[in-house]
C-alpha cells in the first residue's frame, strides 16, 4: 500500500527551471503511483526567506501529521531554520547544496553550509538527482549513505523529428544566472566568427542586472546578428528549437545533475559543456565534449571541434541518441521516490 505524503514547494509550481520541473513531475508521478500527495505551496521568498515567510512556512510544515512523510524542496531544506519543530518525517530534496551556489558572500555561504548540515543530520531520508550530489552529501555533510537515494530526473521523448537547420544552430538553455556560464559561452562564440553558425540562448532572467550584462556583452562582442537572447519561451517553441539545433552548449560552472543535458541527449543532440559537478555523469563519453569550467578559450576549442568537423559531429550525434534512449522516464523517477516514502512511512509507524 502506498504511503500518504506531503510535498512542500515554495512559489509557483509551473516555474520553468530544472528544479521546479523536476518537483512538479515528481509530484504528478507520485500521485499517478497512488500516493495521496498533499501539495503545500510555501511562500516564494526561499532560499532567502523573510522572517515572516519562514514563520508562515514553519506553521504549515508543523501542521503535517507525523504519519505523513514530508518531502521538502531543496530551497526549503537548504535554507529552512527551525525544522526540528516539524513532526512529520522529513525527506529532503537536494538538487545540489545551496552553499555551492555562485556569487555568495563568505558569511552567506557559511550560514547555508551550517543550515544544510543541520537539516541533513535530522532528515529521515534524502533524495538526490545524481551520484555526484550523493557523494557531496556523504563526504562533505556527513550524510549516512544508506539514507541518500538517487532519483535521476526523467525525460520526455521528443515530439518533433530532428531537422537541423543551416547554418548550424547552437542551442543553450539555462536560467540567466552567473552559475550557468552564459558569459563564458558568449566569449567562446566571439572566437568562432570565422565559422558559419547562429546561437539561441533560452532562459528566464534571474536578476535584471545579470541579464543586462549579458545583453551588453553580446553588443560589445559584435554578436548581435548571430546570437539571440530569447528569454523564457513556451514549451512548443523550445521543442522546435531542439529539433532544429545542430548541438547543445552550456558553459555551466556547476551542476548537481543538469536536466537540460538529458533533454538534449534524448533528442540526439551532441553536447558541449564543462567538466564540473555531475556533468560528466549526465553527459557520458561519446556524446559530447567537456571543457574546464570558466575557460572561454577551451570552450571555444570544444565548440570548434564539433562545429568544424562534420564526421565528428555525426559520431557524437549517434552517441547522444544512443545514450538518450537509455534515459529514464518520469514514472521511473516516481517509483524510486515512492519506494523511499513507503519505507519512511513504515519506520514512522
Amino acid at each position: 500500500m502506498t504511503a500518504p505524503a506531503a510535498f512542500a514547494i515554495p512559489g509557483e509550481l509551473t516555474t520553468r527551471t530544472g528544479g521546479y520541473i523536476y518537483e512538479r513531475r515528481l509530484l504528478e508521478g507520485l500521485r499517478t503511483r497512488g500516493h495521496d500527495m498533499a501539495h503545500q505551496r510555501l511562500p516564494d521568498s526561499f532560499p532567502d526567506p523573510t522572517q515572516a515567510d519562514m514563520a508562515q512556512a514553519l506553521a504549515m510544515l508543523e501542521a503535517v501529521p507525523p504519519e505523513r512523510p514530508l518531502i521538502l524542496d531543496g530551497f526549503v531544506f537548504g535554507a529552512g531554520e527551525g525544522l526540528e519543530r516539524v513532526r512529520a518525517p522529513i525527506v529532503g530534496m537536494v538538487h545540489h547544496p545551496l552553499a555551492l551556489e555562485e556569487g555568495l558572500s563568505t558569511a552567506r555561504r557559511a550560514h547555508l553550509r551550517a543550515t544544510e548540515a543541520a537539516n541533513v543530520a535530522r532528515a529521515a531520508h534524502i533524495l538526490v538527482p545524481s551520484p555526484h550530489t550523493r557523494q557531496v552529501l556523504v563526504e562533505r555533510y556527513g550524510a549516512d549513505p544508506a539514507l541518500v537515494t538517487i532519483a535521476p530526473p526523467g525525460v520526455d521523448r521528443p515530439t518533433l523529428t530532428r531537422a537541423p537547420e543551416a547554418p548550424p544552430l547552437i542551442l543553450s538553455v539555462g536560467i540567466l544566472h552567473p552559475r550557468k556560464g552564459h558569459d563564458v559561452l558568449l566569449d567562446a562564440l566571439a572566437a568562432l566568427t570565422d565559422l558559419d553558425w547562429r546561437a539561441v540562448i533560452v532562459g528566464k532572467s534571474h536578476d535584471a542586472a545579470h541579464a543586462a550584462a549579458l545583453a551588453a556583452q553580446v553588443d560589445r562582442l559584435g554578436l548581435g546578428g548571430r546570437v539571440t537572447l530569447a528569454g523564457e519561451v513556451e514549451p512548443g517553441e523550445l521543442e522546435a528549437l531542439y529539433s532544429r539545433a545542430a548541438l547543445f552548449a552550456l558553459a555551466t560552472r556547476y551542476e548537481g545533475y543538469g536536466m537540460v543535458f538529458a533533454e538534449a541527449l534524448v533528442r540526439g543532440l551532441p553536447v558541449v559543456a564543462t567538466r564540473t559537478g555531475a556533468v560528466p555523469d549526465t553527459v557520458p563519453a561519446g556524446t559530447g565534449v567537456l571543457a574546464p569550467p570558466g575557460d572561454a578559450r577551451a570552450f571555444a576549442a570544444a565548440l570548434r571541434s564539433v562545429l568544424g568537423d562534420t564526421a565528428e559531429r555525426a559520431r557524437l550525434t549517434e552517441g547522444a541518441a544512443l545514450a538518450g534512449a537509455d534515459l529514464p522516464r518520469w514514472q521511473e523517477t516516481a517509483e524510486i521516490a515512492g519506494e523511499v516514502l513507503d519505507r519512511v512511512a513504515a519506520c514512522a509507524r
